[in-house]
């Protein structure tokens, strides 16, 4: 029986060395200092637990029935020493957990924008965001980048220590935004827009996912997010460009249809206004349309849709 489970521990320890803790060994700075939270957090409470259990088989064993030098006191009934210690540890770190707490709520809220790089590297005041245009669909995902005028299903790209703003919104239902090596997740909603500031400091390909349930193809809901040198990032987005596709009204509304499995897929330009579009649910003219001008039948939504929709979108409360 004694060999048995020693087998099963040493495959189980074997069956553990090929495991990666991505989320304890992050390449982006917002993910590990949320890394760094994490850690802190679980020294604070084991400053509590520990005591609590080594003095929990300390006392089982010094007062076990069996040991007759043990001092009995049937009488006792306080000690100030014993309060002080139950009460003022417990508050103690209460309170540390509580200041961390408020800190870095503030600190790594998602809509604020970066300031710094990393560890003594500051954001300097020229510094230009990547934006990033997020939609969650049924079940894929859509970046388009406003900047470089491109769009991509299931692949994403970033240069190496430049932040990165994302827009994100849903196509139908809720979902989650999570590239675990880079920052928490944030979610996607129809109708509103959340936002979510990061930057990786590592070149490598790194793995998205959707964290929120949405349906028969959430399993299949991955991509690969490359962090990238600025050169490697403009070769890049040369070749995204070289596909002659347009992603507009009529070819978003074929790719908007519930879909598993879907490989990358690259449009070298997108229609001006699109995403704003998809935001207040106007790519089709109906009663869902938060606009008050009608989107116009061009595609993406045009200057007079885009003047209206600054005023109609919702921004999403702060998620917690």
């Amino acid at each position: 029986m004694k060999t048995l489970r020693g087998l099963l521990l040493l495959a189980l320890a074997t069956a553990l060395t090929g495991c990666h803790t991505v989320l304890m060994s992050p390449s982006g700075d917002v993910a590990r200092q949320q890394r760094d939270l994490i850690i802190t957090s679980f020294i604070l409470m084991m400053l509590i637990v520990v005591p609590v259990i080594v003095a929990t088989l300390v006392f089982a064993w010094r007062y076990r029935a069996s040991n007759q030098k043990a001092h009995y006191d049937p009488e006792w009934d306080h000690s100030t020493i014993v309060e002080l210690m139950i009460w003022s540890a417990p508050l103690l770190i209460i309170i540390a957990l509580g200041a961390i707490t408020w800190v870095s709520t503030h600190k790594l809220d998602p809509y604020r924008p970066l300031d710094r790089l990393g560890p003594g590297r500051v954001v300097t005041v020229d510094t230009k965001p990547l934006e990033v245009d997020v939609v969650a669909l049924d079940w894929k995902w859509l970046f388009i980048y406003p900047e470089q005028n491109l769009a991509v299903v299931n692949e994403l790209a970033a240069p190496v220590d430049r932040p990165i703003h994302f827009n994100l919104t849903a196509s139908s239902v809720m979902n989650s935004f999570f590239i675990p090596a880079l920052a928490g997740q944030i979610y996607a909603m129809p109708g509103m827009e959340t936002t979510l500031q990061a930057v990786i400091n590592h070149p490598g390909d790194y793995w998205g996912m959707s964290a929120n349930y949405s349906g028969a193809g959430f399993s299949y809901m991955n991509f690969t997010f490359h962090g990238m040198s600025e050169g490697d990032f403009a070769k890049w987005v040369a070749q995204a460009k070289s596909h002659g596709d347009t992603l507009d009204q009529a070819a978003y509304a074929v790719l908007e249809a519930p879909s598993e499995r879907n490989p990358v897929q690259f449009y070298g330009s997108v229609a001006p206004g699109l995403y704003r579009s998809i935001l207040n649910r106007c790519v089709q003219p109906g009663p869902s349309c938060m606009n008050m001008l009608r989107v116009p039948d061009s595609g993406g939504g045009g200057e007079a849709s885009v003047s209206s929709e600054s005023h109609a979108a919702m921004p999403m409360a702060h998620p917690q």
